[in-house]
């Protein structure tokens, strides 16, 4: 077979880097990944979703195959911005190689991780079993018209999968140390408490909200839970407590508490806000008002089911690099949470600290490992021949 794009992931990920495919514009990332998916013998279906107050989106759906195992990788082309070039040593969108690194905005998240699955699908036989590919172009931003509708609209086609690979930046210090089994949830809320403005030297006029607000802060300030078996304890932070009230001799009439929670698989969205009410409930408020409103949709926590495919996937990983992963749930969100609806999924990718980053870059050779961790999972998870 001649030689394509596809089998190259460092010359795919070049490609990938010169597209400024920003949130939500997808600037050619999706139509290099067409191209380059098909010359290997994927069926792509291009799916542009919008509504629900946010942007239209880009998306790509790729199959090849009809039988035996099922697996899916799921990724994200667009990029958060460069920021301040001025940071930048050269232009973030222009792929640069020094030092054995590529540079460029995306060389780490996660514009190589879809480089490398390319690569290492192009080196199995098409007839090994099902392999597919769900890639957005809204994971950093809204993450309303990407992921979440894609795995819906797949699910409606029938295509169901036996285990799912995110290509996210998974490892922490060395290619393959970690892999990611789970993610916690997110819950934002904000707490708004009125009271009544007036001057200062009349305080039986007026009812300052601040007493209450701050012992309804220090209420929220508590240990939540010890963790669980897979999961760290979670944890609640304040992350702005704002009256609007520049006068020293004005009593505010209200001010308001916003805060984020990231929490383990004992709570879920309904059940951690009514934890938020009760410690609400617990304070005195002092006659003043007191409302609390989730913001946004919450990120609910999964955890996959250790199984032999997470054993093949940690020993096609030891295989590479000669060192077993850690089970890890640590980090933030992903869309790896809209994919556990549906079947199991982990997450498995290069070293991340560069990401959002001027500079943002990673080690050629961990691109190359990388390609070399998802074939050799891909021979263990399909009984193929390499």
């Amino acid at each position: 077979m001649t030689p394509t794009i596809a089998d190259d992931p460092v010359q795919l990920l070049k490609q990938l880097i010169a597209c400024p495919s920003v949130t939500p514009e997808q600037a050619g990332a999706l139509d290099v990944l067409d191209r380059a998916l098909s010359a290997i013998g994927f069926t792509v279906t291009r799916l542009r979703f919008e509504g629900d107050g946010s942007y239209p989106v880009d998306n790509l759906f790729a199959i090849r195959g009809t039988g035996g195992r099922k697996l899916l990788f799921a990724g994200h082309t667009d990029v958060v911005p460069p920021g301040d070039l001025a940071g930048w040593t050269s232009d973030p969108f222009t792929p640069r190689e020094a030092d054995g690194k590529l540079y460029g905005r995306g060389a780490a998240d996660m514009k190589s991780g879809i480089s490398a699955f390319v690569a290492a699908a192009a080196a199995i036989p098409a007839d090994a079993g099902t392999i597919m590919l769900a890639i957005t172009n809204d994971e950093e931003a809204d993450a309303i018209n990407g992921t979440e509708k894609l795995m819906a609209w797949a699910g409606a086609q029938q295509h169901h999968f036996d285990f799912a690979i995110v290509g996210e930046p998974s490892s922490a210090a060395l290619l393959g140390d970690s892999i990611k089994i789970g993610r916690r949830g997110s819950l934002s809320g904000t707490i708004t408490v009125g009271g009544t403005q007036g001057h200062v030297a009349y305080p039986d006029k007026a009812n300052n909200p601040l007493p209450a607000l701050a012992r309804i802060v220090t209420a929220l300030d508590t240990v939540i839970d010890g963790g669980s078996e897979h999961f760290p304890a979670t944890n609640l932070e304040v992350t702005s407590i704002d009256v609007g009230n520049a006068i020293s001799n004005v009593i505010p009439a209200s001010g308001t508490i916003r805060f984020n929670i990231r929490y383990n698989d004992l709570w879920t969205p309904e059940t951690l806000a009514d934890w938020v009410r009760g410690r609400i409930a617990s304070v005195d408020h002092a006659g003043a008002t007191v409302t609390f409103a989730v913001a946004g949709v919450p990120s609910r926590s999964f955890l996959s089911p250790l199984s032999d495919d997470v054993d093949l996937l940690s020993d096609a990983i030891a295989g590479i690099t000669g060192r077993r992963p850690e089970l890890s749930t640590g980090g933030g969100t992903s869309d790896a949470r809209f994919i556990a609806q549906y079947g199991p999924v982990v997450e498995c990718g290069l070293v991340g600290p560069s990401m959002h980053k001027a500079d943002e870059h990673i080690a050629i050779a961990d691109l190359t490992g990388l390609t070399d961790i998802y074939r050799a999972f891909m021979v263990r998870f399909f009984g193929a021949r390499a």
